[in-house]
Formats: C-alpha cells, sequence, structure tokens
C-alpha cells in the first residue's frame, strides 16, 4: 500500500528532473571595450600634446608615494581607514553580498516548525453538525456535546521546496552577484575618488601656502622699496606721484593675503572632512613649511589602452550592471512557466493534552502543487518586457561610460603634456631672471646703479616662481586627474 503511494510521486519527480537543468532567458556575454592600438591614437588637439609612451614600470597603484611627501601618505591612509565615504560604500558592498547568500537559499528546500494551544467551541448549527438532522438521532445532546469548549493542542513541522525548474532561481543568484560585483567596483571608484581629492586638496592647500610666503617676500622687498623711493622723494630725486604709485602697489599685494589665507583654511578643511574630522583638527598636522618635497613626476607608462579602459572602476560597475540586468530577463521569463513545489507536514494533534504524545495523535501529508499561470491581464509579460529595457538602457549606459572614460583619458594626457611642456619653458625664463639678478647685482657692488635695480630684479625672480609655484601645483593635479582617468585604484581590504 505504501509502495504504491510512493510510486506516482518518484514518477513525478524522474518527469521533471530533466527540466531542472532548463535556465531561461538569455545568457550574459560581457561586451568588449573598444581600444585604440596605442595611446597616439583616439586624441584630439594639436600632435604636440601627443608624447611618446616611455619604457619603465607602469604607474604604481600607490601613486602617491611618488611625491616623497610624509605628510601626504599619511594623510591618504588614514583617509583610505577612516573616511565616511569609503565606509558608506563599503557597507553597500556588504548588503550585495548578503543578499548574494540570500538569493542562494531560495533554490533549497523551507522547513518550519511549529506549534500551538488554544481554547476552541464548534457551533451547535454549524457544518459539522448538519449530518445529525439528516439521520434522525439525538441532534440536540449531540450538538451541545460537540459545543463544549475545549483546548486543542497542536504541535509539528512542514517542508516545502520550489522546483528551480526554468532556472529563475538561478537567474536571481546570478543577478545577486553581478550587482554584488557593481558594488564592489563602486566601492573601488569610491577609494579611488577619496585619495584623489585628498591628494588635489592638500597640493592646492602646499600651493596657496607657497603663494602667501611668496606674497610676504614681495611685500618686504616693496616695502623696501617705498623706503627708498620716500627718501629719493625727500632728497628732490623723485615726485610725490612715484611714491604714491609704489604706495598704491604695495596695499594692492597686502589686500591679496586674506584671500590666500582663506583658501589655505578652505582646503584644510576640506581634507578634514574627506577624512572625517571636525574643522581645526589638522592645523598642526598641516603647517606651512619652506619647501615641498622633490617628488619625481615621471614619465608616463601606463601599459596597453584596452587594459587601462577594462580596470576603471565605473567601467567594471557599468558591465556588472548590464549584467544584472540581463539576468532579471531570466527571471521574469521564468513567471511566465508552471511552478512546481514539493511539500510534506507531519503534526500531533490533540484535545487532550496526556495524549498529545501518542502515536494515533498524528497527522501527516506529502504531495506535490502545481501553480499554472493562465490569464493575468499581461502583467508578466510586460514585466519581461520592461527587463528587456532596462537591459537595452544598461547597455547604453556601458557604451557612455567607456566613451566618457577615453574622454577623461585624453584630456588628462594633454592637460598634463602641456603643462610639462610649459613648465620646462618657465624653468628657462627662471634662470634668465636669476641671471638677470645676479647682474644687477653685480653693478650695484660697482657702484654703477642704485638698489632699486636689485629690488626690481629680485621681484621679477619671485614673479616666476609665482607663476613656477602655480604650475607646479596645477602639474600635481594634473597627475592626480590623470591616475584617476585610467582607473588606477588603491587595492582596498574588505
Amino acid at each position: 500500500m505504501k509502495s504504491a503511494r510512493i510510486l506516482p510521486l518518484l514518477a513525478l519527480g524522474l518527469a521533471v528532473a530533466p527540466l531542472a537543468g532548463c535556465v531561461v532567458g538569455p545568457d550574459f556575454k560581457a561586451p568588449q571595450a573598444g581600444a585604440p592600438g596605442d595611446w597616439s591614437s583616439w586624441r584630439s588637439g594639436d600632435p604636440s600634446l601627443i608624447s611618446p609612451e616611455a619604457a619603465g614600470d607602469p604607474i604604481p597603484a600607490d601613486w602617491w608615494t611618488l611625491f616623497g611627501d610624509p605628510v601626504l601618505n599619511r594623510l591618504e591612509q588614514e583617509a583610505l581607514s577612516a573616511s565616511p565615504d569609503i565606509e558608506t560604500a563599503a557597507l553597500h558592498y556588504a548588503q550585495a553580498r548578503v543578499q548574494l547568500q540570500g538569493a542562494g537559499a531560495g533554490g533549497r528546500p523551507q522547513v518550519n516548525a511549529g506549534a500551538s494551544v488554544g481554547r476552541n467551541r464548534q457551533s451547535e448549527y454549524g457544518a459539522s453538525t448538519r449530518l445529525f438532522d439528516v439521520i434522525g438521532t439525538d441532534r440536540d445532546t449531540l450538538a451541545k456535546f460537540l459545543a463544549e469548549p475545549f483546548t486543542l493542542y497542536q504541535g509539528g513541522f512542514d517542508a516545502v521546496w520550489e522546483l528551480d525548474l526554468w532556472g529563475k532561481v538561478r537567474r536571481q543568484v546570478e543577478q545577486a552577484g553581478a550587482r554584488a560585483s557593481q558594488q564592489e567596483a563602486l566601492l573601488d571608484l569610491t577609494r579611488l575618488s577619496i585619495v584623489s581629492e585628498v591628494a588635489q586638496a592638500y597640493f592646492d592647500m602646499r600651493t596657496t601656502q607657497r603663494q602667501i610666503a611668496i606674497a610676504q617676500d614681495d611685500i618686504a622687498l616693496l616695502q623696501e622699496r617705498v623706503s627708498i623711493v620716500s627718501a629719493r622723494v625727500k632728497g628732490g630725486l623723485e615726485d610725490h606721484r612715484s611714491l604714491e604709485q609704489e604706495q598704491a602697489q604695495l596695499s594692492a599685494l597686502r589686500a591679496s593675503l586674506p584671500a590666500l589665507r582663506a583658501g589655505e583654511a578652505m582646503q584644510i578643511n576640506r581634507i578634514a572632512l574627506l577624512l572625517g574630522k571636525h574643522p581645526g583638527e589638522l592645523n598642526g598636522d598641516l603647517q606651512a613649511r619652506g619647501s615641498s618635497p622633490a617628488g619625481h613626476l615621471p614619465d608616463l607608462s601606463l601599459g596597453m589602452p584596452s587594459q587601462v579602459a577594462l580596470r576603471r572602476p565605473d567601467v567594471r560597475a557599468a558591465v556588472a550592471q548590464l549584467h544584472a540586468a540581463t539576468a532579471g530577463i531570466g527571471v521574469a521569463t521564468a513567471d511566465l512557466y508552471p511552478s512546481i513545489r514539493l511539500g510534506g507536514s507531519f503534526n500531533l494533534e490533540s484535545y487532550r493534552s496526556q495524549n498529545l504524545f501518542d502515536w494515533a495523535s498524528r497527522t501527516w501529508s506529502i504531495g506535490p502543487s502545481l501553480d499554472l499561470p493562465l490569464f493575468d491581464g499581461g502583467r508578466r509579460r510586460t514585466v519581461v518586457k520592461l527587463r528587456k529595457l532596462e537591459t537595452r538602457e544598461a547597455a547604453v549606459g556601458y557604451e557612455k561610460t567607456v566613451l566618457k572614460a577615453w574622454q577623461e583619458i585624453d584630456d588628462a594626457l594633454s592637460g598634463y603634456t602641456a603643462d610639462r611642456q610649459r613648465d620646462r619653458t618657465l624653468a628657462a625664463r627662471e634662470t634668465h631672471t636669476a641671471n638677470a639678478l645676479g647682474l644687477v647685482e653685480a653693478r650695484y657692488r660697482a657702484g654703477t646703479v642704485n638698489y632699486l635695480p636689485v629690488i626690481d630684479a629680485k621681484r621679477a625672480r619671485l614673479q616666476v616662481q609665482r607663476e613656477r609655484t602655480d604650475l607646479d601645483g596645477q602639474l600635481k593635479v594634473r597627475f592626480v586627474a590623470l591616475n584617476k582617468a585610467i582607473g588606477n585604484a588603491p587595492p582596498g581590504k574588505f
């Protein structure tokens, strides 16, 4: 008898077993990102901005260490470990991994246990007492007996397993895995953005501090010049108009200092915010100093263009988003087909507490159930169409991300190359101003000129130093932008 009941269940299992390997929906194929064959292609602007790729080691992932600045190195390490933005991105990645674990549980049997105890009373005129009117027995006596309140004790467990006939669960796992990969890429993008912003703010701050020092030197020289001109006016060698012009220039130079100091404070606050610190907490670490470390800005060795494009975190995130959208088509398509659940339950039920665990109190059931969608007004097919449109949107987003990547790389390479060319020109100009100063000082020592030409030559040299300071800071920021453009993200642990 038992074999006769079990055989249909085995037959059903054998019938649906071949379907368990079926997975509906399109399989994802990673798109091939277009890339030039070398770094001289896919470039805009004048050919002079195209520098040949230098041989040598590629730029390291911790590229900020090339500047040889221990303060910057310490700030970057602290930012990677304490930045609120990185912590938020890491939590998003953790949530995606937990969702991936939950998606895998959907294909496993679900087992639940339960117990209850309740006081019950049945109706004297309910469906269960209708038979008394037919058999003509002492209806009222039996009905009152059945309607007496009683306590019902129940306990047991049930199990259900939905067969993944069409690969819905497998597509859900695939989709969750793609979303986890997307969050991982976005975490790398956040790391890269934070270290880039810290470096840029740091270089802007150091540039401003250096400009303050140059402005103070210039003010000292101009004060000295005003004193000399004032003495010459008193001696009748100059008129008051010359003195007024010198004093007006001195006032204008002094007026530039408050704006520079405000800019320094804002950059310090910007760094503090990136590190999750309150204003003023970094004042001791970021005090102005005489000169910046002579960090080496290397010639570029970026590797193969195709590899550079694919390692950008935003490109990887776009690929993962397209993968998740493609898997979503399979999830929606599986809902168009029938679903089969295998279920069973075993319970103990008794209105006498002392008999609850008797074998005679057992109840059980086992068997499959079929869910066959027949009509829903087109809702399921609409969901499939929606998922296909979302996949097309993700594909367009991927193409846009790749185009933006190459535009940013081209901009960064052109700007970096142009600033290096300008730096060489300014270096030659600074050499000429230094030589001119030496000649004027020699003439002053020989007594052929007064000290005013010496002051003018020193101020001319300061002006070149001011321009080179700005350019040096801009060149370092260009290098930061270049590493961000090629996706040179620092490795992270999670």
